[in-house]
């Protein structure tokens, strides 16, 4: 089952980095290290912006409990009340665009090239908040329900759309920055149609939840409080990646170049280890609504083995084959310099931050959303603290130190709390 889940989302989210690494490769044949500055700003700040909107974030760990409940109408349920919101907070983004747009430059405080880019970027890009809010409520349905290669259908059609108009738009048509954001706004749509589509037509009529239901106060309270900690939870988590940038931008257009395609090296690891957090919160989640303990603790062990395993070999893939990576995304031979020249701490972050994925998947199967939200505003501080401290004395270096403070704290601390949360979740009253 782990492995069922596992490979085809990793998969899935691997196309999310390798188009990361084609818009980086796109914009960088420009020659220009502020439009590769403003694409790092504008993608930092969607990060945030859809993660302080985005209240269904959690909702497959709802789905996976009323799937081992073999409560089909509650899935239904579910993901209609996700739906709602959704399109709610989605309309809302396109209303706020402006000042969105330019809250988010404000933040980063890039120099004027880069925040001309980055203005560019968003400006388009907020076209799609009710597709990409919709993508957020389709994915989680099909994950809580363990239809991983479902999942991968759909994540392949919005990535696969979006390189291939990127890379058309961008270069093809000489749009650049601007053909990048557009290529994602119309690939966000046509996955959000298409995802919509299909699993509603799926749905067992005969178990159809009434509006009431739906609508149900309690349930919807329940699910935006979650939502909610899981929400300032990846504020947290991205504030750290925003302060990583911001502070990569008071040291130069090229560190800041260079930090953002070693990001891409990140993020591949990370959405890499994504696939078994995956499995271990659709099965975690599937054996607490089933109340089988046994099945969480072994969820919990075989995701953390293959995780591990996994994480050390892209560590060193990483080390391999990045010098070349960086040589094929960027042009700037100053920007190739300073990306290599730390390259073995973007490595190590698929190690030092694979429990902290692992623990992710546990928690959200399990909706433990206040932990994940506490030990992330730890973990946050602990960014800002090393960063502050180090930073006059080390430079950049000061950063990717932080960066893997970050994560080890974030994993370690998730860790310690299970044994008695796994305890209280699976007693007679949990």
């Amino acid at each position: 089952m782990v492995f069922a889940i596992a490979a085809p989302m990793t998969l899935a989210y691997l196309t999310t980095p390798i188009l990361g690494l084609v818009d980086t490769g796109v914009v960088g044949q420009f020659g220009d290290a502020a439009l590769i500055g403003g694409l790092a700003v504008g993608a930092v700040v969607f990060d945030i912006v859809y993660s302080a909107f985005n209240l269904v974030a959690g909702m497959s760990g709802f789905v996976a409990r009323a799937f081992g409940a073999d409560d089909r109408a509650e899935q239904q349920a579910v993901y209609w009340r996700s739906v709602v919101i959704a399109l709610s907070l989605g309309l809302l983004l396109l209303v706020l665009a402006v000042p969105v747009r330019e809250a988010g430059v404000w933040l980063m405080n890039p120099g004027a090239g880069v925040a001309e880019a980055a203005r560019q970027y968003i400006g388009i890009r907020l076209l799609a908040a009710p597709a990409t809010m919709l993508n957020y409520a389709n994915i989680g349905l099909l994950l809580g329900q363990g239809r991983a290669l479902a999942a991968l259908g759909l994540q392949t059609v919005l990535n696969g759309i979006n390189i291939a108009l990127s890379i058309w738009l961008g270069l093809g048509l000489g749009w650049a920055i601007s053909g990048v954001a557009w290529g994602t706004v119309i690939a966000e749509y046509v996955a959000a149609l298409a995802g919509f589509a299909i699993i509603v037509s799926g749905f067992d009529r005969s178990h159809a939840p009434g509006l009431a239901r739906i609508l149900d106060r309690h349930a919807m309270l329940t699910m935006i409080a979650v939502n909610r900690d899981v929400m300032i939870r990846t504020m947290a988590l991205l504030g750290a990646f925003a302060l990583f940038t911001r502070f990569g931008a008071r040291l130069g257009a090229v560190t800041l170049a260079g930090n953002a395609i070693l990001m891409n090296f990140f993020m591949i690891a990370g959405y890499y280890l994504d696939g078994f957090a995956v499995a271990a919160e659709q099965i975690c989640g599937r054996a607490i609504g089933a109340r089988f303990e046994p099945a969480f603790w072994r969820a919990v062990r075989l995701s953390a083995l293959w995780g591990f395993l996994l994480a050390v070999a892209t560590t060193l893939a990483v080390l391999a084959f990045g010098g070349f990576g960086i040589d094929l995304l960027a042009r700037d031979e100053a920007v190739r310099a300073a990306a290599k020249a730390h390259l073995f701490w973007a490595a190590i972050t698929a190690t030092t931050g694979v429990l902290a994925f692992l623990m992710d998947g546990v928690f959200v199967g399990a909706s433990l959303s206040r932990d994940m939200r506490n030990t992330t505003i730890l973990a946050f501080a602990t960014f800002a603290v090393t960063a502050w401290a180090l930073m006059p004395a080390l430079g950049n270096l000061a950063l990717w130190i932080a960066l893997n403070a970050f994560l080890l704290v974030r994993g370690l601390s998730l860790a310690a709390l299970l044994p008695r949360r796994a305890r209280s979740v699976f007693s007679p009253t949990g």
